[in-house]
């Protein structure tokens, strides 16, 4: 599976300015193509230090439809959605939290009002040694990538999707460094999602009237690495939702069903009462 998305075509506003059930911003999402709906991870308020998170499902029109709370889970840098062949659907997330980001993975199905702790949910260390892992899950190759910290250093390992829910780590599929984020090295990364033979990354920052100022357009930048080379293909500056004000870019996530999309994430409104808008580029014929 080679096909990719071109990161310089338009990007289509699909969501704008929806709400999250606590007022901190969205930090990733993921699709369930299968009952279309949409997961969303956020902080809980005063959750970053202990790495609590609140998840939310909606529609595909933005309308919360419930959401649950996991505690102790991490930071919520990336997710995935797991359509299972006997109908059950499982989120994938970062678990077991320290200095608020997970380290190790796990998965579990959503109940709306629930609260999830790391003492009944079975947590995963795929990678010893590692810290911070973060998944994503292709539901079009049946693959998982986790995002985690080798020496402090980032990288991606990719699976089969079955032979690591089975808990076979021992032949992964690729292992790659993490890199070609941004022009800026010192601009931090705010996502990525895992689709066929591809990794997507998102890097970039809030407006800032010093730094990054509105008048700019921003500094995010998608980029592609080929998981077959672990080189960089594409990088490329995105202007999406430059109009909204403060304009943080958090998550990337495909819609698979159909002609697939690549999506981002974009953060607005004042601070307790956030709000996020979805921006896709379609993949080229």
């Amino acid at each position: 599976m080679t096909e990719r998305f071109d990161l310089a075509a338009p990007a289509v506003r699909r969501l704008w300015k929806k709400t999250l059930h606590e007022g901190t911003v969205l930090q990733s999402f993921a699709f369930d193509e299968a009952h279309k709906h949409l997961y969303a991870l956020q902080l809980a308020a005063g959750g970053a230090e202990s790495g609590d998170l609140c998840l939310n499902r909606l529609d595909y029109d933005g309308t919360l439809l419930g959401h649950m709370y996991l505690k102790g889970f991490g930071h919520g840098v990336s997710m995935g959605v797991q359509n299972a062949a006997d109908g059950n659907v499982w989120i994938w997330t970062e678990a077991a939290a320290r200095n608020g980001y997970g380290q190790g993975v796990t998965r579990f199905r959503f109940f709306d009002g629930a609260t999830r702790t790391g003492d009944d949910v079975a947590i995963r260390e795929p990678i010893a040694r590692s810290t911070n892992n973060q998944p994503s899950v292709c539901m079009t190759s049946k693959r998982v990538a986790i995002r985690y910290r080798l020496d402090n250093k980032p990288r991606y390992r990719v699976w089969d999707l079955d032979a690591f829910v089975a808990r076979d780590y021992a032949d992964p599929i690729a292992d790659l460094a993490q890199t070609g984020l941004h022009p800026d090295s010192s601009v931090p990364f705010q996502g990525y999602a895992l689709y066929g033979d591809h990794l997507y990354q998102l890097a970039g920052t809030a407006y800032d009237t010093a730094t990054n100022p509105p008048e700019k357009h921003g500094n995010a930048y998608l980029s592609c690495l080929d998981i077959r080379t672990g080189k960089l293909v594409q990088r490329q500056r995105t202007e999406a939702g430059h109009s909204l004000d403060h304009r943080e870019p958090e998550g990337v996530a495909v819609r698979h069903a159909g002609t697939p999309q690549l999506y981002l994430g974009l953060a607005s409104g004042s601070a307790g009462a956030r709000l996020f808008s979805l921006y896709y580029k379609p993949l080229s014929a």
